[in-house]
């Protein structure tokens, strides 16, 4: 059950019933600085590899704004020009490439085990079947510090 939405983000955080794993720390991802070394844990390909997990290393390539540039002001429509209006944040660019299946898993410093952040989408060249055929290499992570503390619904 969803009980934290951040749909500006592409966050969303679950509230699960049972008995509570151990929680992960989170780092302040305002620290994070190009050039630094992350890991991530995900379940890459799960349906086709079955869930097992794989942990990639990566760098942080870049911090870059997350917007999407047009190639001419013709391709302009109402919901990007709403979306330029919005605050620009920073996400961060890796040097690793995040599978389908990899997305939501944690970004985190190998050292220490602190989150800085969320895997979120694969660049992709071309159509989206190019992700498992000719990966880019490039993948985006929302910082941490955008993850909300559960508010009780």
């Amino acid at each position: 059950m969803v009980s934290v939405l951040d749909k500006e983000h592409d966050l969303a955080q679950l509230r699960l019933s049972g008995v509570p794993l151990p929680a992960l720390r989170l780092g302040d991802s305002g620290t994070v600085m190009e050039g630094q070394s992350m890991a991530f844990t995900g379940f890459p390909l799960g349906m086709v590899l079955g869930l097992h997990h794989v942990t990639h290393r990566a760098t942080v390539s870049a911090i870059t704004p997350v917007i999407i540039p047009t190639i001419n002001a013709q391709k302009l429509d109402v919901k990007l020009l709403k979306q330029l209006q919005k605050p620009v944040y920073g996400v961060f660019q890796l040097d690793a490439t995040a599978y389908p299946g990899s997305s939501g898993s944690p970004l985190y410093d190998p050292e220490t085990g602190l989150v800085y952040g969320v895997i979120n989408m694969v660049y992709v060249k071309g159509y989206k079947e190019a992700a498992l055929t000719a990966p880019s290499g490039i993948t985006y992570a929302i910082p941490g510090n955008f993850i909300a503390a559960p508010r009780p619904r």
